[in-house]
């Protein structure tokens, strides 16, 4: 029998999210993540998805996926440090090194694992963490975890993150000092400002680290924010998923040498928890392949990134400011934002509607992800329904 306490909370507290409209309804996928897919036997064009470059059905991706289950079986068996490392974890890690400009990468589970690996094997209560205000989740968790002082900086505000670099470089407090910020900000499409953030960084010495989610496979032909903006040499931590971008599932922390080193005896995501299975390491060795080989994909979503962006906001949409292909339609109100979503999804496209606590309250949105792999016929269709229900619903 359940206690008495705990069925009070989850029904108290699930009701309050459904009439606040910050309940979300999870919608099964049929068929593959691609930029049409099928939900309750209905097809809808796809515009919620990571899957940047369409990598995540690829053919390619699948063969090398198959091969290597045939050769290694489906489960890695261990954790990496006893033996759960494989020919294929060496072979991924040093491409991904190839791949970020660094002397070493190291392999995760997924993105959210790295951030809480990476911080709190480096940082600790005698540390402080300067912390970009809108930065994800994993990251917040991954410096609470760290147990060193955080302090928040206004988004992408230098004059504060010097204010703040000063005040606790100087106070004596504490032994290291640390400032992190992701590179693509996912709600907005924005940018950091990695050139000025490694400006303070030297003048205060401070340990850099940026989460390049959602720019990898993005920006800097596919390298990075950080290759964006040529600063391979200045960064100490480059994270990345391979679940976005890469198309598969995981994440890696990539920089010096020693750093990795550390990271592989002192990490404890990567010394508790079972390794990457064998067809998801050689199927994200083939996605990073495929994107040094050629940068055909990051210009194709770029194209579309622009091409959907410039649509919506033509017929009357508030688009905010995002430099990627990210394109948020803020709508404001979060119930309103969940029933426009409820709306697209009916007429044909399936964008799902950002609410408290993912965004700030009252900034209610659909966010949408245009990829490489929509045609220009899609994209039309979607910007018609999103016109259609934008009148209908009085959002434009």
């Amino acid at each position: 029998m359940s206690s008495k306490q705990l069925v009070k909370f989850l029904n108290e507290n699930l009701e309050d999210l459904k009439e606040k409209g910050l309940y979300n309804v999870i919608d099964p996928l049929e068929s593959a993540n691609g930029p049409v897919i099928t939900i309750n036997g209905k097809e809808l064009i796809n515009l919620s998805s990571n899957n940047y470059l369409g990598l995540a059905a690829d053919e390619r991706l699948k063969k090398a996926a198959v091969d290597a289950i045939k050769q290694y079986g489906v489960g890695a068996g261990a954790v990496r440090t006893i033996n759960g490392t494989l020919k294929l974890h060496v072979e991924l890690e040093k491409k991904l090194a190839e791949f970020k400009h660094t002397e070493a990468a190291i392999a995760y589970q997924s993105g959210f694992n790295c951030n809480m690996a990476a911080i709190s094997a480096v940082m600790d209560q005698n540390d402080a963490i300067l912390s970009d205000e809108l930065n994800h989740a994993s990251i917040i968790d991954g410096c609470r975890l760290s147990k060193a002082k955080i302090i928040r900086f206004n988004h992408s505000d230098m004059d504060d993150l010097r204010a703040k670099a000063k005040e606790a470089t100087e106070s004596g407090q504490y032994n290291k000092v640390m400032v992190i910020t992701d590179g693509v900000f996912s709600m907005d499409g924005d940018i950091a400002l990695l050139p000025e953030i490694v400006k303070i960084a030297e003048e205060f010495d401070l340990i850099t680290y940026v989460d390049d989610a959602h720019g990898s496979g993005v920006l800097g032909e596919g390298a990075g924010t950080v290759k964006h903006f040529g600063l391979s040499d200045k960064i100490d931590f480059q994270i990345g998923t391979l679940s976005k971008a890469i198309g598969v599932v995981g994440g890696y922390v990539a920089g010096k040498q020693n750093l990795i080193d550390w990271l592989k005896v002192r990490s404890r995501p990567f010394l508790f928890s079972t390794s990457l299975t064998p067809a998801d390491v050689a199927a994200c060795i083939r996605s990073i392949e495929i994107l040094m080989e050629s940068t055909e994909l990051n210009n194709k979503l770029w194209e579309n990134g622009t091409y959907l962006k410039q649509g919506l906001k033509k017929v009357g949409f508030h688009i905010g400011n995002s430099e990627t292909p990210i394109t948020p339609c803020i709508i404001g109100e979060e119930t309103l934002a969940q029933q426009f979503s409820k709306r697209l999804i009916e007429e044909g496209v399936y964008a799902k509607a950002i609410v408290f606590p993912t965004v700030p309250r009252g900034t209610g949105r659909v966010r949408n992800m245009p990829t490489a792999a929509h045609t220009k016929e899609m994209l039309d269709k979607a910007i018609i329904i999103y016109e259609k229900v934008g009148k209908e619903m009085g959002v434009i």
